[in-house]
């Protein structure tokens, strides 16, 4: 796993050079995680076609896509709303109802990436069948932090290719460091104890949450590559994604 410098990012590492439990490493240039590309300056967007992506997978509501300022990009962009269609006012609703009864973040995180991996499974199996049939290169993908519904994708994915629980929690839990320079100014900016607790609750990524999540999804389906299948991704694609991450 390498750091990368794109400037405009802040959270952005190359999946490559983790060992897996076959004895195996994933390659460099093939998966890259990151925070919100659209903040990308014309240095960024060019180390990024330095670092051999050509397909970019956004996984934001398309909310969110509408407040990106206009671009041209040389890449190919497949968008998918990961975590369903919209962000409705019921949706959080729930999800800050959730936070208000969470003693923790970890207690919020656990429940809520389990709630998004079995409410959203087939957007899950389409960000991965969009990784799949990318054009050869790498694949980079992204959400707004580069923290949740990224890290989640992310996990998923090093899961496939056999590294290792912890070595994939430990990967999540840098994004927390990463991302800490503009938390107190979004902290700051909530309109009332109760949204700042939110925030606050929201800025951890503890390694101890990441493995929890995965070892109860693997106890419920028996693998990331199970989990994947009741997805809808089909037994070539999961070939082809293994093949992405490991194949020289």
């Amino acid at each position: 796993m390498t750091a990368l410098t794109w400037d405009g990012c802040v959270n952005v590492r190359d999946l490559g050079g983790l060992p897996t439990e076959g004895g195996r490493v994933t390659q460099p240039r093939r998966l890259v995680r990151a925070d919100n590309l659209r903040r990308l300056t014309d240095d960024g967007w060019r180390a990024l076609a330095d670092a051999g992506v050509r397909r970019v997978v956004d996984l934001r509501f398309p909310e969110e896509l509408a407040e990106d300022p206009p671009r041209d990009v040389d890449v190919e962009v497949v968008h998918v709303s990961l975590l369903g269609p919209s962000r409705t006012a019921e949706w959080q609703d729930e999800f800050n109802a959730a936070m208000d009864r969470s003693a923790t973040a970890e207690e919020y995180l656990v429940w809520s990436y389990l709630e998004f991996l079995e409410r959203y499974r087939e957007q899950f199996g389409r960000v991965f069948e969009a990784i799949a049939d990318a054009p050869g290169g790498a694949v980079a993908f992204h959400c707004l932090g580069g923290k949740d519904r990224t890290g989640l994708v992310a996990a998923l994915a090093l899961r496939l290719a056999g590294v290792p629980v912890e070595a994939v929690a430990a990967d999540y839990a840098l994004t927390e460091a990463n991302l800490a320079p503009g938390n107190p100014a979004w902290v700051d900016a909530a309109p009332d104890p109760a949204e700042r607790r939110r925030r606050e609750l929201l800025l951890p990524s503890p390694a101890s949450a990441m493995q929890r999540v995965l070892e109860e999804l693997e106890r419920r389906y028996g693998s990331a590559a199970a989990y994947l299948r009741a997805c809808g991704v089909s037994e070539e694609r999961l070939d082809r994604l293994r093949a992405r991450l490991l194949d020289p």
